[in-house]
C-alpha cells in the first residue's frame, strides 16, 4: 500500500490486529488486516459469524482500539489520539447507523436529527438540514415522534441524524437488520443515493447479500482476515462467495 493511498483513502487499516483476552483464552478477532476504503466509496463488510467484520468496523470508526497496527481516518492516525480527542473525532467526522434506531422517544424527527449538533454546541446548517430532511423523505413528518413512525421511517431519521454533521465517513452496522425486505430496499436505495449524489463514504457490515449488492465493493472476512475483495452488484455471486467462506 503506497503513501499515495493515504491521500485518497477515507479510511485505511495498516497491519491491524485485535486480540481479546490473554493466554489460552485469547481470541484473535483481526489478524494483520491491511485495507483502504476510498473517499466517496461504499464498502460492505461480510463474513461468517466471528469473522471479524464488526471488529473491523469498530476499529475503523475509533470505537475500539487495535492491539497492534494503525487506523487512519483521512490523514489522522487514531492511535495518536487520547480518549477525549477520539470522542471529538467520532462526533465531528463519523456518522453511525445501527440495527437499533436509538432514537430519543421524547423528541420529534427534527429534534432527533439535530441532537448531535446540539450536544456539540453547534447550530445546524439550515440549507443542509433541509436537504437531508427532503432526501430521507420526512418533510411531512418533522414534528412526529418515533412512536408515530414506521420502522423504515425511524431508520431514515437515524440516517439523517448520522449525516447532519457532514461526516467524513458513515459507518453502518446491520442497518437493515430490523426491517422487512421491502423497507430494507428503500433504506438501501437511500444510502446508495447519498453515496452517488453527495459523495458520502459509507462502510457497512451486513450478513445479507442483497443488501451488500448496493455497495461498490464487498470485503469478505474469515478468521480475522480479509480473504477476498470483490465488486458488488450481483447478490447471487456474493451469496456463493459467502457460502464458500463459511465452509472453508
Amino acid at each position: 500500500m503506497s503513501d499515495n493511498d493515504t491521500h485518497t483513502s477515507a479510511v485505511r487499516l495498516d497491519g491491524v490486529t485485535k486480540v481479546y483476552g490473554e493466554g489460552s483464552a485469547a481470541v484473535h478477532a483481526l489478524r494483520g488486516v491491511n485495507v483502504a476504503m476510498a473517499k466517496g466509496s461504499f464498502t460492505a463488510l461480510m463474513g461468517p459469524s466471528g469473522s471479524g467484520k464488526s471488529t473491523l468496523l469498530h476499529c475503523a470508526a475509533g470505537l475500539d482500539t487495535p492491539t497492534s497496527g494503525r487506523v487512519l481516518l483521512g490523514r489522522t492516525d487514531l492511535s495518536s489520539l487520547n480518549e477525549k480527542r477520539l470522542t471529538e473525532l467520532r462526533r465531528e467526522r463519523a456518522g453511525f447507523v445501527f440495527q437499533a434506531f436509538n432514537l430519543i422517544p421524547a423528541l420529534d424527527v427534527l429534534g432527533n436529527v439535530t441532537l448531535p449538533l446540539r450536544l456539540a454546541g453547534k447550530r445546524p446548517d439550515r440549507t443542509w438540514l433541509s436537504e437531508i430532511i427532503d432526501r430521507v423523505g420526512l418533510r411531512e413528518r418533522v414534528h412526529h415522534r418515533p412512536s408515530q413512525l414506521s420502522g423504515g421511517q425511524q431508520q431514515r431519521v437515524a440516517i439523517a441524524r448520522a449525516l447532519v454533521a457532514r461526516p467524513d465517513v458513515l459507518f453502518a452496522d446491520e442497518p437493515t437488520g430490523a426491517l422487512d425486505s421491502r423497507t430494507a430496499a428503500d433504506v438501501m436505495r437511500l444510502i446508495r443515493e447519498v453515496v452517488d449524489d453527495v459523495g458520502q463514504t459509507v462502510i457497512m457490515v451486513t450478513h445479507d447479500p442483497v443488501v451488500a449488492s448496493y455497495a461498490d465493493t464487498v470485503l469478505i472476512l474469515a478468521d480475522g482476515r480479509v480473504v477476498e475483495r470483490m465488486p458488488a452488484g450481483d447478490a447471487e455471486a456474493i451469496a456463493r462467495r459467502m457460502i464458500s467462506a463459511e465452509v472453508a
